[in-house]
């Protein structure tokens, strides 16, 4: 089997050229030509080789380019898995972009992504073909497991590769918008290629590297593991959701697969040492163990550098809109961090500015701005909607002989000594309470510098106008962390309402949700001010 798959390759890439060197699809091409006979992927499953995963997407790009969707926009209805992976990367190879979608996401956003990307065309396994049907009626349904088989079309391979160029679009990943509407994140092939290469250069993944896969691909996290593996020649492992509710087996399954690098949202991190997860931990290869999505609670980061003393720790920074991350910080264990962790440094040919709300730039120590980034690596905008394309992607103030794209981040940051930078909070996560700005990140970090608290997210409650802490820990005595809050918070600032809860509801991109633990807890008791 492995023997026919590889001789289907191109000649061309059997000789060194590249048919493919201005796309993502660069790495897997590359990693087919230069080591074939190695492990790719591992999923529950099956495993494929880098000769096996590129022929199965050429295979599944020809059959996508018979069928007439060369150049489109193509929706993945699948669980994530090698499969899916090969499915991915025959819409690449047909010319076109693809879509995950969850397949646990409501049958209305499921309908308002097919119709926003534009897309004709719905790739399910064969499993899932009558579902996919019933949620996208209009779409044409095709069965991934009949795409990989298809026979290559050298030919037409060729003239689509001939022309791919580099602002095309690579894949569109769906995020909550602020008005309920989903907002599809447009990524080119340069900004993956530009931003890959920098990531992989930058700490060091080398071809012995296992990466351990939690993100499931429809969040950008995962782009790191995919994009990651295969331009250091690594190995990816994809560890399926059912195991981030059962410790043990997760635990099992990271020495099995003798996993070395992580990169992992927070939540997942807290969620497994939560649940004593790491009590059990015995991860010696573990290098690497980096994290984003939001704030890392300190308690949680200690749990996990002492269970890993052998690993490096690094916070990631960066919305979809940047392609992954624009900074990043690696953990110093011998730093107190008394300010919390710091965003850190940018990552190669990334612009990263801190801009008051006259477009000026913060400078002062202590001053707090929005930030902005630059670079190649920026997302093209949204999908179909200009308007909020424009109101995110903006002119730089501070260039006025060209135009400069910068994305506006929506993140506060502050300016420390040094001149790191801290985040605050959102713009939009700001709230006005008894005529005070108010930053609701800044109440999480006082609560989870107490002792007992592992996590705190607070959300405010417009209809009874008071802040509610949700906070997570054992034996806590709401009454006296209040106080304790108290101490440290001006006093608009602290919560009516303390409340212990055991876990926390997460989005579907994997940060805590706080509308959510709102709407779940509305009914209880507010603790009494005194």
């Amino acid at each position: 089997m492995y023997e026919v798959l590889v001789k289907s390759a191109p000649a061309a890439v059997e000789a060194g050229a590249s048919a493919y060197r201005h796309t993502a699809l660069v790495f897997l091409e590359r990693g087919a030509a230069r080591h074939p006979g190695r492990v790719a992927v591992v999923d529950e499953r099956s495993s494929y080789t880098y000769g096996q995963l590129f022929s199965r997407a050429r295979r599944a790009g020809s059959g996508l380019i018979a069928g007439g969707y060369a150049g489109a926009p193509v929706v993945l209805f699948m669980e994530k898995g090698s499969l899916m992976l090969a499915a991915m990367f025959g819409v690449l190879a047909a010319g076109g972009c693809y879509v995950p979608v969850d397949m646990a996401a409501p049958v209305e956003r499921s309908r308002a992504v097919l119709k926003a990307s534009g897309a004709r065309a719905v790739i399910a396994a064969a499993s899932d073909r009558e579902a996919a049907r019933e949620r996208f009626p209009e779409a044409d349904v095709l069965a991934a497991e009949e795409l990989v088989e298809c026979p290559v079309d050298v030919a037409g391979l060729a003239r689509v590769a001939r022309g791919i160029v580099d602002s095309d679009a690579a894949y569109v990943l769906f995020t909550s918008g602020s008005t309920g509407t989903p907002k599809g994140v447009v990524v080119s092939h340069r900004a993956i290629v530009d931003f890959v290469g920098t990531f992989v250069e930058t700490f060091g993944l080398r071809p012995d590297d296992i990466l351990g896969n939690q993100a499931p691909f429809d969040f950008d996290v995962s782009v790191k593991d995919i994009y990651g593996s295969l331009a250091a020649g690594a190995r990816l492992v994809i560890l399926p959701r059912r195991l981030f509710s059962a410790p043990s087996e997760l635990m099992d399954a990271l020495r099995a697969h003798r996993v070395t690098v992580m990169v992992w949202a927070v939540a997942a991190l807290c969620l497994l040492s939560a649940l004593r997860g790491l009590e059990r931990a015995d991860l010696p290869r573990v290098r690497f163990v980096m994290f984003s999505g939001e704030v890392m609670p300190p308690h949680h980061l200690r749990l996990w550098m002492e269970r890993l003393p052998q690993a490096r720790f690094v916070n990631l920074y960066g919305p979809t809109e940047v392609t992954c991350n624009c900074l990043f910080h690696e953990v110093d264990r011998e730093r107190a961090y008394g300010d919390g962790l710091p965003l850190g440094e940018p990552f190669s040919n990334r612009r990263v500015l801190v801009l008051d709300g006259a477009g000026h730039e913060v400078r002062g120590s202590g001053e707090v701005g929005e930030l902005y980034v630059g670079g190649s690596a920026l997302a093209s905008g949204y999908a179909g909607d200009d308007e909020r394309t424009a109101r995110a992607f903006v002119r730089n103030p501070l260039q006025p002989l060209v135009r400069e794209t910068l994305y506006r981040t929506g993140d506060l940051v502050r300016l420390g000594d040094g001149g790191e930078l801290f985040f605050c909070g959102r713009a939009d996560n700001q709230i006005k309470h008894l005529g005070h700005r108010i930053e609701l990140e800044e109440i999480d970090a006082a609560f989870e510098r107490q002792p007992g608290v592992l996590r705190c997210r607070c959300a405010y409650d417009a209809r009874r106008q008071r802040i509610c802490a949700f906070v997570e820990g054992a034996d806590l005595d709401v009454r006296a962390l209040r106080h304790a809050a108290a101490r440290v918070l001006p006093g608009p600032f602290v919560p009516a309402a303390v409340v212990p809860v055991e876990t926390m509801p997460l989005t579907k991109n994997g940060k805590v949700d706080r509308a959510e633990l709102l709407r779940l807890h509305a009914d209880r008791r507010a603790v009494s001010p005194n």
